[in-house]
C-alpha cells in the first residue's frame, strides 16, 4: 500500500454514508465497547454528538475517503501525561498496513499537540491479535494482561494493555 495514499483528518457529516459503510459492519465493531451503525440517522447522530466534540478524533481516509477511524482521548489534571488511543478500519482494507500507517501518523501529531502527554495507552481483548500486531508493528509494548477488565458486548472481557512512551523509539 502507497503510504500517501493515507491520510487523517476531522470527520465530516459528508462521510456519513463511508461510515455506514464500516462501521455497519458488525466485523468492524466486534471488537469495539460501540454498537454496529445501522442506518444513515445513526451514522450523522454519531458524527455530530460523538466524533465533533472529541478532543481528537480523526478519520482514517484512503485517497480522503473515510475507512475508519483513530481516537486519542487526553486524560485531564494530575493524569494529563497519558491518552488513550482507539481505532477501527473497515474490513475492505485489513491487511494492507493502513491501521499501523494511520497509528504512527497519530503518534507524531499527538505528542507534538499535547505538550504534557508522555503516555499513550491502550486495552485491546485479548482474542484480538490482529489488533495487537498493529500495535506492536507501531512501536507499542505489551505491559500485562488485565483480567476481567472491560464490559463490552454482554460480556466482561480479559484484554491486554499496551502503552508507547514519548521517550520510545518508535519503528
Amino acid at each position: 500500500m502507497d503510504s500517501s495514499r493515507i491520510s487523517l483528518r476531522p470527520l465530516k457529516l459528508s462521510d456519513a454514508n463511508d461510515l455506514l459503510e464500516w462501521a455497519g459492519d458488525d466485523r468492524v465493531t466486534r471488537h469495539s465497547r460501540w454498537n454496529t451503525i445501522t442506518s444513515i440517522e445513526e451514522a450523522l447522530a454519531y458524527i455530530e454528538k460523538f466524533a465533533t466534540p472529541h478532543p481528537w478524533y480523526r478519520s482514517i481516509c484512503l485517497d480522503d475517503r473515510s475507512i475508519g477511524f483513530i481516537s486519542v482521548k487526553p486524560e485531564s489534571g494530575e493524569d494529563r501525561c497519558r491518552a488513550h488511543v482507539s481505532y477501527v478500519l473497515g474490513a475492505d482494507h485489513w491487511g494492507k498496513g493502513i491501521t499501523t500507517t494511520a497509528l504512527r501518523m497519530t503518534i507524531s501529531l499527538v505528542f507534538k499537540e499535547f505538550h504534557d502527554l508522555v503516555r499513550l495507552e491502550t486495552v485491546v481483548e485479548i482474542e484480538n491479535s490482529a489488533s495487537q500486531r498493529v500495535l506492536e508493528k507501531a512501536g507499542f509494548l505489551k505491559e500485562g494482561h488485565l483480567r476481567k477488565y472491560g464490559f463490552s458486548k454482554g460480556e466482561i472481557k480479559d484484554v491486554f494493555v499496551y502503552s508507547l512512551l514519548s521517550t520510545d523509539k518508535i519503528l
